[in-house]
């Protein structure tokens, strides 16, 4: 499955929207309703991510199948989401997805992207270690990525939940010591 990424234009926002609803349910045989049942971004904050290019669609013969949005955080790229159709998944998308990201995040001049993520499912955690991302401790947590977390231990913390940070360009990882990981 050869997919295209391409800047978001307000046109794909349903789309977007139905991905999100798609994706979730890869969540309900976990036990996590609550994810499944989650409403999916407001066209607001889509189009607010579109209008500021941080937002990208990833389509399969003109379809659009996966999107990624992302933002700064702490002075370093930040991957809000990244959603794949569940007939899409498994094909390299989300992959793909994350590698525009990093590029995007590179381009600007920022050394970094963090994300967070579920610490254990398969999809999530996992996954994103896998493609190079490295758990950041609380306590290295800048302000901003901080306030994310506290506002997720608030309204999502159904699992355990973690920071990731990940180079922008070159290797792609970090050492222990670049994570604020002394002595672990």
């Amino acid at each position: 499955m050869d997919a295209v990424i391409r800047p978001a234009d307000p046109g794909d926002v349903a789309a977007f929207q139905a991905i999100e609803v798609d994706a979730g349910e890869r969540f309900r045989p976990l036990g996590f309703d609550a994810i499944a049942d989650d409403d999916p971004p407001a066209a607001s904050e889509l189009l607010d991510h579109i209008a500021t290019g941080r937002a990208w669609a990833a389509t399969v013969d003109g379809q659009v199948v996966g999107y990624a949005t992302a933002s700064i955080v702490d002075g370093e790229g930040h991957l809000d989401q990244v959603s794949v159709a569940v007939g899409a998944a498994g094909h390299g998308i989300g992959r793909r997805l994350i590698d525009h990201v990093l590029a995007w995040s590179a381009q600007l001049g920022h050394h970094a992207v963090t994300l967070t993520t579920f610490r254990d499912v398969p999809f999530n955690g996992p996954y994103y270690a896998r493609l190079g991302f490295v758990e950041i401790p609380d306590a290295a947590l800048g302000p901003e990525l901080a306030a994310i977390r506290a506002h997720e231990r608030a309204t999502i913390e159904v699992a355990p939940r973690i920071a990731m940070r990940r180079l922008s360009g070159g290797s792609g990882r970090f050492s222990a010591a670049e994570h604020g990981c002394h002595g672990i």
